[in-house]
């Protein structure tokens, strides 16, 4: 089942993340929630590329440019320019229209 973004924005309102939700995806929920620790334990240790997406904007969030790079890198993903609002979105939406909730 492929949920859109709004959806996915919809359920920050509840106390934890979906069950069954892809560590990137759960990643990204516990930090729209302001949960950062939360959030870096979730993809410190996947091996994804999608992870790795995610943990570089966490760094790029917190400011933490030389980590966000690497990061970046890891991910296949060249380094963000777009406002964060923006590259949320963009990864909540590559996320969610690949099917992998």
């Amino acid at each position: 089942m492929v949920v859109s973004v709004a959806d996915f924005r919809a359920s920050l309102s509840g106390a934890a993340p979906a069950p069954g939700l892809v560590p990137p995806l759960a990643a990204l929920w516990w930090a729209a929630k302001g949960q950062w620790d939360q959030a870096h334990k979730i993809v410190m240790n996947e091996e994804t590329a999608e992870a790795a997406w995610v943990h570089a904007y966490l760094h790029r969030v917190e400011g933490d440019r030389g980590n966000a790079g690497y990061w970046y890198r890891q991910a296949g993903q060249p380094a963000a320019k777009d406002s964060l609002e923006t590259e949320w979105e963009r990864i909540a939406s590559a996320l969610l229209g690949g099917g992998k909730t």
